[in-house]
């Protein structure tokens, strides 16, 4: 009962401090809100980016291996021409890999070409590129089909005219109208639409957007280029592997090097001619660069709080000096040195929370409007407003100790003297 009343007329006595010394308590909230916008936008803009960068590589699955020229865990311009001069993955390569690997598994080839043009009536869409993928792919691949449905078996072996679209090419076709069972033109023939992609959105990190996407079968892809030539080909190639339920990531990467070491024929000292890449590669490369990031961003967020924690035990000394004679009066009534000390410690504390509450009102105001004007979403969670709250205490805790220590030791009769 006695803390309670303490601590509420400690939260009057900061709050008649904040009326009557306005511009020094100004400044000093001024610091401690500075040090916590600091920390927190940092530490929040930080994790937005993080998160999105993640959900942008998280589409192509965790555990699932992809095979390709370049390896994903180095710069590949620092060996572009060692690696430029590998075989791409093939289609031989993705049956040969079916056939032969002996871990429970599922596998997919794609190609991916660039820059086509597709039509319907009057409207018209440049520059979409184009999947052609085996049957397997969403089983191995996250994709969402929102409307219609996906190839059938029959429809893959006969090359039919058949196209699934992405959400912004369907959008910008179709505007209002239900593109199911339309007809578009692509490379010169009527394709019928049969599906629409679930919309992404925009993430600039996206490894693969599938809303600018104009989906085929592989083997309807093949009628229109030569995938197998070794002409110069507008596109990529890759060959995805994912092991069922059960297998674990190593073992299938294992498994896999030495199934294609034994399809291209490689020799025991040779080196792979292909690279086989994870997300997890991906993730690790983004906790390392991200990890020095939020250590930067907590240094400076410390130094900004070193400044408000000054600025607070300032004032804190001052209110001090001038409630000297009050202090006096109250010890000299009886009031023990732990009720002193409690009284300028909850002040301090008070001071800093409401100087933490405006900082964080900032960084939502700020990453609000970087949010409005940027493709990515930025906000701070729960944890990092918590968190705040609780740097705020931590500083008022520590900026009003010595204060009201001393405070606390003040002798009755030199005090009223005062």
């Amino acid at each position: 009962m006695l803390l309670l009343k303490v601590s509420y007329e400690s939260v009057i006595q900061a709050l008649q401090s904040l009326k009557a010394n306005k511009l020094r308590t100004f400044l000093s909230l001024l610091g401690i809100s500075i040090g916590i916008f600091c920390i927190i936008s940092v530490l929040a803009a930080v994790n937005s980016l993080e998160r999105t960068i993640k959900e942008g590589f998280g589409e192509l699955g965790s555990e699932t291996i992809i095979v390709d020229i370049f390896p994903w865990s180095e710069d590949p311009g620092q060996n572009y021409w060692k690696y430029i001069k590998r075989p791409a993955p093939s289609f031989r390569d993705y049956e040969e890999v079916k056939k032969k690997l002996k871990v429970p598994h599922k596998a997919t080839f794609a190609i991916y070409v660039n820059g086509r043009t597709i039509k319907y009536k009057s409207s018209s869409v440049q520059g979409a590129y184009i999947l052609g993928s085996t049957h397997e792919f969403p089983e191995v691949q996250t994709v969402d089909i929102e409307k219609g449905r996906y190839f059938t078996q029959n429809e893959y072996n006969n090359a039919s005219n058949k196209v699934i679209l992405g959400a912004k090419i369907a959008n910008e076709l179709f505007l209002l109208t239900d593109p199911i069972g339309k007809s578009v033109k692509l490379f010169g023939q009527k394709f019928q639409v049969i599906g629409v992609m679930k919309e992404e959105g925009d993430n600039p990190f996206n490894f693969i957007s599938y809303d600018e996407c104009t989906w085929i079968t592989y083997n309807t892809v093949k009628k229109f280029i030569d995938t197998e030539g070794k002409g110069v080909f507008d596109g990529g190639k890759v060959l995805y592997v994912k092991g069922k339920e059960g297998v674990e990531t190593d073992e299938l990467k294992e498994s896999l090097r030495g199934t294609l070491r034994s399809i291209r024929k490689l020799k025991p000292r040779e080196e792979d001619n292909f690279s086989l890449n994870q997300v997890s590669v991906l993730e690790s490369v983004i906790d390392n660069v991200f990890g020095v990031v939020y250590l930067a961003g907590s240094f400076i967020g410390f130094f900004a709080l070193l400044v408000g924690m000054v600025s607070v035990a300032n004032i804190m000394f001052v209110s001090v000096k001038e409630r000297t004679n009050i202090i006096g009066i109250k010890k000299a009534l009886g009031a023990k040195k732990f009720i002193i000390l409690l009284e300028f410690l909850i002040e301090a504390i008070i001071l800093c929370i409401i100087g933490g509450l405006i900082g964080l009102g900032l960084v939502q105001l700020v990453l609000k409007i970087v949010s409005a004007v940027t493709p990515i979403e930025f906000y701070a969670s729960p944890k990092y407003m918590l968190f705040g709250v609780a740097c705020s205490i931590i500083v008022g805790m520590i900026a009003g100790m010595i204060p009201a220590y001393m405070a606390s030791r003040m002798d009755p009769v030199e005090a009223i003297r005062q």
